[in-house]
């Protein structure tokens, strides 16, 4: 398992991957967007893209919190890439009863806006299926090589 830390020693490579494994559990957001934040900082990622990657990273992952079951493991999985300043990040989870899609909007209602958040700020987004669970995708600051919804 990966601590998350971020590589301190004058800046990681831009196109470096890396991959987090947290634990299932309500304190996953706030800590995988600090160890995120930190390490797009470090590759010198523009700001305004740190951002929406960070917004992005919190509403996957408290979305599978809410909606899914943990990995076999007892964590959920998030792996991010850079390149050219494009941030694609995933998240991986068990799987759960529904396919993730924005819900439609409403007034009052007290939650549901995490994926239209991330429909909002992603240049694009995406749901895979997997034997072992489902990966939720979003690409922050231009196109991925995937296709999207």
């Amino acid at each position: 398992m990966q601590d998350g830390s971020p590589n301190t020693d004058g800046g990681a490579p831009q196109n470096e991957k890396r991959t987090v494994r947290i634990p299932w559990a309500p304190s996953a957001a706030p800590h995988i967007r600090k160890t995120l934040v930190a390490d797009l900082a470090a590759r010198e990622v523009p700001g305004e893209v740190v951002e929406e990657a960070e917004i992005v990273v919190s509403e996957l992952v408290a979305n599978a919190i809410r909606h899914a079951k943990p990995l076999s493991d007892g964590a959920i999985r998030v792996h991010w890439k850079v390149k050219n300043n494009v941030v694609e990040v995933e998240v991986t989870d068990g799987g759960g009863p529904t396919v993730p899609r924005p819900a439609p909007p409403t007034t009052w209602a007290p939650g549901g806006r995490g994926l239209r958040i991330v429909r909002s700020l992603a240049h694009e987004w995406g749901v895979l299926e997997e034997p072992n669970g489902r990966t939720v995708w979003a690409s922050v600051g231009g196109p991925s090589r995937r296709r999207s919804h």
